[in-house]
């Protein structure tokens, strides 16, 4: 049995959720650029140093529950095993347990909350083109450090490809997402949209009939 983190611990981890919920709460309803960080920790009542000490800015707040999963991500890349499985059936699996440890429905509903934002906010753009390298990065090491891979480019692109299905996934999940937002969907489109990614590369095109 797993025992609770320490009461110092708690109180972090709660002060943190506070700061998300509020601004996807203040973001959703105000729009990015009308709230303030003043505004946001006021609400909160908490000062902005303590602000910083959890979240780089605005955009990193508003991007935490979609950025949390991503961290889980990785420490799942710490224990997949090397069972001769494609790469990115493995990362599927990562990716999927990472899924299954953070996402309830409480989750489920601010990440929609969150990729809403992102679709909807230009200056979050930067932001998370930082944060997905940053992460690719990591996931490129991890790899390379626990597995005997070749050091040519098919790693770095195998994480990208399952990073284009994740964006092809959750795109859909929060555009059709119910109420609450289903993760057993998001797991499932996350499943359908790896299995598409062979038959992306084969894929051939002709030129349209001529409109008569």
């Amino acid at each position: 049995m797993t025992s609770a983190p320490p009461l110092r611990e708690r109180k972090k981890q709660r002060t943190r959720q506070a700061l998300i919920d509020a601004a996807l709460d203040l973001f959703g309803s105000r729009g990015f650029g009308g709230v303030t960080l003043d505004e946001l920790c006021e609400e909160v009542e908490v000062s902005k140093r303590t602000f910083f000490r959890y979240f780089a800015g605005k955009e990193d707040v508003a991007m935490a529950p979609l950025h949390d999963m991503w961290g889980v991500f990785l420490e799942e890349l710490e224990t997949i095993p090397a069972d001769g499985r494609p790469l990115v059936e493995q990362m599927q699996a990562a990716l999927l347990a990472a899924l299954e440890r953070v996402a309830d429905e409480a989750w489920a509903g601010r990440a929609v909350l969150s990729y809403r934002l992102s679709q909807e906010t230009s200056t979050m753009d930067a932001h998370n083109l930082h944060f997905c390298e940053s992460t690719m990065g990591s996931v490129v090491e991890v790899l390379h450090r626990r597995l005997d891979l070749p050091d040519d480019p098919r790693t770095r692109l195998a994480g990208d490809m399952l990073v284009a299905a994740w964006r092809v996934a959750v795109g859909g999940w929060a555009a059709e997402a119910g109420d609450p937002p289903s993760v057993p969907a998001l797991a499932a489109r996350v499943r359908d949209a790896v299995a598409a990614l062979p038959g992306s590369l084969t894929l051939t095109a002709t030129s349209r009939p001529e409109a008569r």
